[in-house]
């Protein structure tokens, strides 16, 4: 019978070294490609484990969300708050909670775990009801972003977001941002998107009073669902790891694009990322990741989110 050494095992295990947790939040994808799937497989394969806390399920095949069905705030409060008085977590994700109460609620989790490091993820809405945007956006800045240590959004949905009056001829560059979400209490903001000449982009971690680190790639022909939540997922497990920011910052772009690489297209929609490239036959976990990349190296302590009123 196996269970009574398997539990044997665990309880010698010390601590240390243990996988390091994170409490995630996010919508069931039934596609697999983002969503509380992406997040618990991106998790896994960095080394972390996830705890997965449901906020309601999406109506979608890979090409586009049709619906979006949330769960009540006191189901999502319950899963929560039971595994959070049984496992001590590292850091906190919040991917797509799926209402206004539902922020609300994970909300007020947040503010009883303070200590704990929260990263937010802003994904593209533009296929829900625009009421439901502004509420929602709205929830999002007077509720997450007080208590979140890391915002990461892509370049044009963070700027519609935090940006809406922006009236000069060039774009906004990450640190406008950095400084925009700062006045929203966000220490640290990763940019993803930012178009470069030659079908490059850039992915820059800023402050508002400087650019951290970036991360140039060439730009996929292919269009993706499901890499916002694959980075934020790999740079919350990462953190959760030890890692910190900037070589969490570094890992977890490296890891979006090995998985961007290795995508593949399930149905008649969207290439899905690969986030288990590295357990394909014939692949080398040790090669060269092809990039090029200017990322800062000084260390960044990561500090917890603090209510901020």
């Amino acid at each position: 019978m196996f269970p009574p050494t398997v539990s044997l095992i665990a309880e010698d295990q010390p601590p240390e070294m243990r996988p390091a947790c994170v409490l995630v939040f996010n919508a069931n994808d039934p596609s697999g490609a983002g969503g509380i799937a992406g997040d618990v497989t991106a998790i896994a394969s960095v080394g972390a484990h996830a705890l997965p806390i449901l906020t309601g399920a999406y109506a979608r095949d890979t090409a586009e969300i049709f619906d979006h069905f949330s769960l009540d705030e006191d189901a999502v409060a319950e899963q929560a708050r039971a595994v959070l008085e049984d496992v001590p977590v590292q850091v906190i994700k919040v991917g797509f909670a799926g209402s206004p109460e539902n922020l609300s609620a994970i909300a007020g989790i947040a503010a009883d775990y303070a200590d704990v490091p929260l990263v937010a993820y802003m994904p593209d809405l533009s296929w829900w009801d625009e009421v439901q945007i502004d509420l929602y956006l709205d929830a999002f800045k007077e509720l997450i972003l007080p208590q979140a240590t890391v915002l990461v959004g892509n370049h044009s949905t963070l700027w519609r977001w935090l940006l809406p009056d922006w009236t000069t001829e060039r774009s906004p560059g990450a640190r406008d941002l950095a400084r925009a979400a700062h006045e929203l209490g966000v220490p640290y903001t990763l940019v993803t998107g930012i178009p470069l000449p030659d079908q490059f982009i850039d992915n820059v971690l800023a402050s508002p009073q400087a650019v951290l680190a970036n991360e140039k790639f060439e730009r996929f022909e292919a269009v993706f669902s499901g890499a916002g939540d694959t980075l934020s997922a790999a740079l919350a497990a990462l953190l959760a790891s030890g890692d910190d920011l900037s070589e969490a910052f570094t890992e977890a772009l490296s890891y979006l694009d090995r998985c961007l690489a290795g995508g593949f297209r399930p149905g008649m929609g969207h290439v899905v990322p690969d986030r288990l490239f590295w357990a394909q036959p014939g692949d080398d976990p040790d090669a060269e990741i092809d990039q090029t990349s200017s990322s800062s190296i000084s260390t960044l302590e990561l500090p917890p989110h603090d209510t901020k009123h």
